[in-house]
């Protein structure tokens, strides 16, 4: 039986719902966390992200996580940050130029050019996993598909902390993992089975 006491965080700006329900189908059931005191006894936690860069940023601030979430990184617990949750733990982004990320990881957002691209990126798509016998792609090939929703993506500073790559316009980064952080530009939660799987990996990380 797992001892994993998993907690979402709610900051008004997060599909995270879809994520919660998700997790119970793998098995798992969470607590919603929107404030500081909600993290006590929790093992791993998830940053969901639907919505615009700066306003995910900005509520994270106003309900004082922001800085528990930068010591939970630091401590080195299990973290998983998906879409915009994701591209918040960096520095910037083209979406709002003005409202700074969360500056965890060294880089920044861009938007998928304009032109012949169909922008959002939207649907299925397969991934290259470039650490597959990393313990998140357990029972996975080498290129799973997930579903992806998106108009922005990271360009991470350091290439080392790219997990998979995603083919789009160019090529992207479409996970990173460092140490304990992992984070995703698709979405498990709408990734039916292959998604599941992914959480539950996610929830034997130590």
């Amino acid at each position: 039986m797992s001892t994993s006491r998993l907690g979402i965080i709610d900051y008004g700006a997060g599909n995270l719902h879809s994520v919660r329900n998700t997790f119970r189908a793998a098995g798992y059931e969470s607590t919603l966390v929107s404030q500081p005191s909600h993290l006590e006894g929790l093992t791993h936690l998830v940053l969901p992200g639907v919505g615009e860069f700066g306003d995910c940023a900005t509520k994270l601030r106003a309900q004082g996580l922001e800085e528990h979430v930068r010591s939970w990184i630091a401590e080195d617990k299990p973290f998983l940050g998906i879409c915009v949750g994701y591209q918040i733990l960096f520095e910037s982004g083209d979406e709002s130029p003005v409202v700074p990320g969360l500056g965890i990881l060294r880089g920044h957002v861009r938007k998928f050019p304009e032109g012949d691209l169909k922008v959002p990126h939207m649907g299925w798509n397969g991934i290259s996993l470039l650490h597959p016998e990393d313990p998140v792609w357990q029972g996975m090939d080498g290129h799973p598909h997930f579903y992806f929703v998106h108009s922005y993506y990271p360009v991470p500073e350091n290439d080392e902390w790219t997990a998979a790559t995603c083919s789009y316009g160019g090529t992207f980064a479409a996970a990173v993992r460092r140490g304990n952080l992992v984070a995703t530009q698709f979405h498990p939660e709408k990734s039916q089975k292959l998604g599941i799987r992914f959480l539950s990996n996610f929830l034997t990380l130590r």
